[in-house]
């Protein structure tokens, strides 16, 4: 913890000496960026196709209380991204084409290598920790539509889970933040910090509708700390192939908008059967759903207002030692009148392992609570009160309180 408090201290001294250079733009709290939009020169880059972004993501925890014995420690994970979006029809002329490079870099530690009673955790505290403390290219890609943007092609390196089962993490709590499918099925299925070479087919058939098939190149060299820039394919073992609908509308009589989807994927990749141990050519496979639906607007801002949202995975028996994973949350925006950008979110996660062959586990049980403050709209800080029920699915590791706090900040 030392060294990220050092860490931060010459950060803030390093950008207090920029202060004068960005002039009066840096750390304005109506800016985008805490650095400023330096003089109009960062929106004339953007107009002209050219969109660079440094963005830090710090996520605290501290156990407070469990119900076995265990020393109440705490970490701390945090991960930088370096990016850039290229408009190629302002710079190359070539219409409706996209390109885009992430190279990211996480640090820290997670509570749960500190904290005996939640060794056996199955969810994580710390949603950014994991896949290697280390540099990465996370994305690599270029994007293009076709046919008055009715087909959308995306081809290069990037994460399952930035098109497929893509889901809403506000959240700090690893079963409660992003797609879930790909969670328990992270042997395979890789999402960002790690990369793989891909390519996504998207077809919309209206502005509500669309349906989108995928391969992935299934790579366990891309897991490896020292492989964070990987672009060889030695090592494949196979693919995996997720197609996915995605229905958009606007719902309810104020017209607000949902997203919801529904997945399948299947992998090429030989694989053990566990109920047997041994090997018998057997594919994972899964199934999910997901909903995303704005329910009210406050004060007739519809940016304000209560959402609901969840998430249903379902795993096969042969090949994964999960049964299924659910989740669901509720989030309201612009509370309050005098903070209309803040929020607040509850929410609770159940995973259930595979009674059958793991008689004595059942389910792990995850739920958060976080209130966000938007304090720039270059920083939102979420502090959160966490409680893990049946730790590792198992009723004998007991039950876990911890707090943590979750900030996001776009230079």
């Amino acid at each position: 913890m030392g060294k990220h408090i050092f860490t931060g201290s010459m950060l803030v001294l390093t950008l207090s000496a920029t202060t004068s250079i960005f002039a009066n733009q840096a750390f304005d709290a109506q800016s985008l960026w805490m650095l400023g939009d330096w003089s109009g020169k960062r929106s004339a880059l953007v107009e002209q196709g050219y969109d660079f972004s440094i963005a830090y993501s710090g996520q605290a925890a501290t156990l407070l209380d469990t119900s076995v014995d265990s020393d109440k420690d705490a970490a701390y994970a945090d991960q930088w991204n370096f990016s850039g979006s290229f408009d190629l029809a302002k710079i190359l002329n070539w219409d409706n084409t996209q390109a885009y490079i992430n190279i990211t870099k996480r640090d820290g530690n997670q509570i749960e290598n500190k904290s005996n009673a939640l060794s056996t955790h199955i969810s994580q505290v710390q949603e950014v920790y994991g896949r290697g403390q280390t540099w990465r290219l996370t994305d690599m890609w270029i994007k293009k539509t076709f046919m008055n943007n009715q087909l959308d092609v995306k081809l290069g390196r990037f994460g399952q889970s930035e098109d497929f089962a893509s889901f809403d993490c506000e959240f700090q709590n690893l079963a409660l933040c992003g797609g879930q499918i790909g969670h328990w099925s992270g042997d395979q299925w890789f999402n960002g910090p790690v990369s793989q070479w891909a390519a996504r087919v998207k077809w919309n058939f209206s502005p509500e509708l669309a349906a989108q098939i995928g391969a992935y190149e299934v790579n366990p060299e891309n897991l490896k700390r020292s492989k964070g820039f990987n672009l060889s394919t030695d090592g494949s073992k196979g693919a995996i192939i997720p197609v996915e609908l995605i229905w958009t509308p606007t719902l309810t009589p104020q017209h607000l908008p949902g997203e919801y989807r529904i997945g399948y994927y299947y992998s090429t990749v030989d694989t053990n059967n566990v109920q047997t141990g041994y090997s018998e050519n057997e594919h994972k496979y899964g199934v999910w759903i997901s909903a995303k639906q704005q329910l009210t607007t406050h004060a007739n801002d519809a940016n304000r207002g209560l959402s609901i949202m969840g998430q249903i995975a379902l795993y096969d028996n042969k090949t994964s030692i999960f049964q299924d994973a659910e989740n669901i949350a509720l989030v309201y925006k612009g509370l309050a009148d005098n903070r209309p950008k803040d929020e607040i979110g509850l929410g609770i996660s159940r995973i259930a392992v595979d009674s059958d062959l793991a008689p004595e586990l059942d389910d792990e049980l995850n739920a958060e609570l976080y209130y966000g403050v938007q304090a720039t709209n270059w920083l939102k800080i979420r502090p959160n009160l966490q409680y893990v029920k049946n730790i590792g699915a198992n009723s004998e590791s007991g039950n876990a309180w911890v707090a943590g706090v979750k900030f996001n900040m776009n230079f």
